[in-house]
């Protein structure tokens, strides 16, 4: 019991850089105070005192704010930061080195009654504030949910989920061999070279504990495809309006090329105006 209780104070105070001693930790932590609770909530669901280990677990609610639910398998070292709304059900597990911040809902979807309803948390998993993770599901080690997040699929060891629903990116391993793959697919193999030292770089940033589950590459795909849409709408555009100038200088408009007439357009000449080029064309010619 104490050795769990010491490994639990040293894990707050190296997360956490506002814990300023062991006693400030046991007095003013509330994901401690809840873990402590549950311990000996769980002992009694596990000794068949059904009815002791729900009133322990309503009184550690009381005192906390979060609610864990005696049947709940917690590991070693897990650290509820702030804690306030935590919900965690039945038949959730949560392995070692967990972090769970405010807010978040380890809850089911299924009411089958002795089902696995609650999802799996394997080891080191971060669960951003607010997330809500529903489902009998498993969470990979050492993947990331984002805040807000709503995650109702797995999600793979080192991935990061983000967004409602949640979706899910790729961890770097397996975007190396994507790259890898694209290579085999007759893709330039110095692309996906430089690809793959670019999500390895990423991942290393992100090896180390990642606050709220924050990290270097967990911005949402959908968010990077929309903006390279518009990126490639402002190129288009602005590749236009050099078109238009070119032909402008050429003495050429548009509304002159029409039907048959656009075909006799110079294009060597229309695309060494847009270089600046066209008395070297003259010249040539």
């Amino acid at each position: 019991m104490f050795t769990r209780l010491r490994e639990d104070i040293a894990t707050i105070r190296e997360r956490d850089p506002a814990a300023r001693s062991a006693w400030e930790v046991i007095t003013c932590y509330p994901g401690l105070h809840a873990l402590v609770l549950h311990r000996l909530a769980h002992a009694c669901w596990r000794a068949e005192r059904r009815w002791l280990a729900r009133f322990v677990s309503q009184m550690a609610r009381f005192m906390t704010g979060i609610e864990i639910h005696p049947g709940a398998t917690v590991g070693r070292r897990v650290f509820i930061d702030h804690g306030m709304g935590v919900v965690i059900g039945e038949t959730a597990q949560i392995g070692d080195d967990c972090t769970i911040y405010q807010g978040v809902t380890l809850g089911g979807t299924s009411l089958t009654r002795g089902a696995k309803r609650h999802p799996t948390l394997e080891r080191g998993v971060i669960v951003g504030a607010g997330a809500k993770v529903l489902g009998g599901f498993t969470i990979g080690a050492e993947a990331k949910i984002g805040s807000n997040a709503v995650v109702t699929k797995p999600v793979p060891a080192g991935g990061t989920a983000v967004g409602n629903p949640a979706r899910i990116i790729v961890p770097a391993a397996s975007a190396v061999a994507s790259a890898g793959a694209a290579v085999a697919a007759g893709a330039p193999q110095g692309e996906a070279t430089a690809d793959a030292a670019r999500q390895a770089k990423r991942a290393g940033a992100s090896s180390a504990f990642c606050a709220y589950g924050i990290t270097p590459n967990a911005d949402d795909p959908v968010s990077l495809a929309i903006h390279g849409l518009i990126d490639h709408a402002a190129t288009q555009s602005r590749r236009i309006d050099e078109i238009v100038g070119a032909l402008e200088r050429l003495g050429t408009s548009l509304e002159g090329l029409q039907g048959a007439d656009a075909a006799l357009l110079d294009l060597r000449r229309l695309s060494a105006a847009i270089a600046g080029k066209v008395e070297d064309v003259a010249a040539e010619r």
